[in-house]
Order: structure tokens, then sequence, then C-alpha cells
């Protein structure tokens, strides 16, 4: 019995559980695939929520937030409130990294302003709105910050502080997300309903990166 209990101990399994191989460098082609499919999944998020008339957290949310006042495309006022940024990008995480969040912003403002001309979302369930979009938004900010790429502010301010600090990002971006929420229930007087509903949409953002970005699980770069 002490033989066989040894033998699990050091399976085939757990060599490949316990592998600490160096990490994969991502090739180019795979940067540019990921910043294209991590932005589609964004836009579509976005797009969700604002078929909802709901905000949800982060930039995007800001931008929402703004597009519902003034008669610009929340893709290009995305963009313009990330420009402060992108300094940081370069500064907390390398210029390529910089580089590549250039890239994917300007990527999401050009989905944005095409996205309307391709199809329109009408009759909308708000819950699903909120479930749905925020994790496809999640989804999408953690397929590009696994390529070192951050879109929207906030995002690159909580992975600099994940990086630097050891905060988990998913609830640096949590936080973040409440004080803009709360903006959005004083500027719009939102009912309570929607309100809720878009705290719902910004934790489903959140909780796909607190679940599945922790500091040590992924080590591709």
């Amino acid at each position: 019995m002490l033989h066989h209990a040894r033998w699990s101990e050091t399976s085939p399994l757990t060599d490949l559980l316990q592998d600490e191989s160096p990490p994969l460098r991502h090739s180019a082609f795979e940067d540019v695939y990921a910043i294209l499919t991590g932005c589609l999944f964004f836009v579509l998020g976005m797009v969700w929520l604002k078929a909802a008339g709901l905000v949800t957290g982060g930039i995007a949310g800001l931008a929402l937030l703004i597009s519902y006042l003034v008669p610009l495309p929340a893709g290009i006022l995305f963009t313009l409130l990330n420009l402060p940024f992108f300094l940081l990008a370069g500064h907390a995480m390398g210029r390529a990294a910089m580089i590549k969040s250039i890239a994917a912003n300007f990527t999401i403002s050009g989905l944005a302003l095409i996205t309307p001309l391709a199809f329109r979302l009408e009759d909308v369930n708000g819950l699903l709105a909120a479930l749905f979009g925020g994790t496809v938004i999640g989804a999408g900010i953690l397929l590009l910050a696994r390529h070192q790429v951050g879109v929207g502010g906030i995002g690159i301010l909580a992975l600099a502080l994940q990086k630097r600090r050891g905060w988990n990002a998913g609830r640096t971006q949590l936080v973040a997300d409440e004080l803009i929420l709360l903006a959005a229930l004083l500027v719009l007087k939102m009912s309570a309903g929607p309100f809720a509903i878009s705290v719902l949409s910004a934790a489903a953002v959140a909780g796909v990166l607190i679940v599945f970005h922790k500091p040590g699980r992924y080590t591709g770069y």
C-alpha cells in the first residue's frame, strides 16, 4: 500500500501538473490575434449594455455614461478617455505593452464605429445584457491582459498595481467600478432597477478577472 501511495505522488500526471518549464513567449501573430479577438469581445459586450440602456464600470462604463449625454459614439469617447493612461502603461508595463495597448484601444474605437453598420440589438432583456455583456467584456479584458495589453485606464492601473504590489486586478477594478456606477446613478438619475442591473454587469466584468487572472496562474508573456 505504501508503494502505491508513493507511486501516486510521483505519477506522470503529477509531474505534468508540477512542470516548471520556462514560460513561452507569445509570437507576433498570437499577439495580433489576441488583440483582435479581445477587442471584438469587448465591443460586443458594450453593444449589449448600450442596447439595454445600462452602464458598467471602468473606462468603458465612463464612456457609456458620457455617450448618453453627448452625441459621440462610446468607442470614440473610450479612446479619448484612455489617452492619459497610455504613459502609465509604458512606465508600469514597458514600451511594448504601451504600443500594444494603444493599438488595442484604437482597434476598439474602429470596431465600435462599424458595429452599428453590421447589426442592431433591439428589445434586449436587461438582466441578460448585464450578465452576458459584462462577462464578455471581462473575457475580452482577460484575453488582452494575458498578452500584456491594457484596455481602459482603470484596467491598466489595476494591472500595474497587481504587477507592482500584488493587488488582485479584479478586486481593484471592482472598487473603481462601483464609484463610476455611483456617478451614473447621480448623473443619469437611474431608477433602482437599472442601477442594480448595472452593478451586476460590473460584477460580471470583475468576476472574470478575480477568478481567472491571479498572479502565477498564467506564465506566458
